[in-house]
């Protein structure tokens, strides 16, 4: 009898990228919105690194899962931050925007989605990826130095996170 080794079972992947990423089809896959494209199994910005073999590649327009869940009004991650002073209100806005494009840069599925003041000293920010609303969140405590930051996940199905930052009145 033959044993197996270890790289013989199947590779389960987990359900969002089941969802986000289509089993690594031939061709060429074109955003329409934002114009990223799919091949390699990966969504990447630009066409640099695509080397085709053949001369007539199949090539497919379609909307990447970034715009889907904002064309949808869906988010991953979501940031509350309470009881901001109003002097450092632009430069955790800043934060947030500048974070996020950093991330947009290396991966064009890690999208801010909206930074929406809520009432007074309260903003809210939702974003395309859990972890990247994660990081974000322990970067806005290590820079404002708060101490307290809750993380609290959605049951099983969901892929959605929720943070919430207090500063000290």
């Amino acid at each position: 009898m033959e044993k197996r080794k270890q790289y013989d079972n199947k590779i389960i992947l987990p359900r969002r990228e089941e969802h986000e990423l289509p089993k690594g089809k031939a061709g060429l896959v074109l955003c329409r919105d934002c114009g990223a494209s799919y091949y390699k199994k990966y969504w990447h910005h630009n066409l640099r690194n695509y080397k085709n073999p053949k001369e007539d590649a199949l090539v497919r327009f379609s909307v990447c899962p970034a715009c889907k869940m904002i064309e949808n009004r869906q988010f991953e991650g979501k940031i509350v931050v309470e009881n901001i002073p109003a002097k450092i209100l632009s430069d955790l806005t800043n934060l947030a925007e500048n974070f996020c494009r950093k991330a947009y840069l290396s991966d064009p599925l890690d999208r801010l989605i909206k930074i929406k003041k809520i009432k007074e000293g309260v903003l809210e920010i939702t974003t395309t990826e859990n972890q990247l609303a994660v990081r974000l969140a322990k970067k806005i405590k290590e820079t404002f130095k708060k101490d307290k930051n809750e993380i609290s996940y959605s049951p099983r199905p969901s892929d959605v996170v929720y943070v919430k930052i207090s500063f000290k009145l």
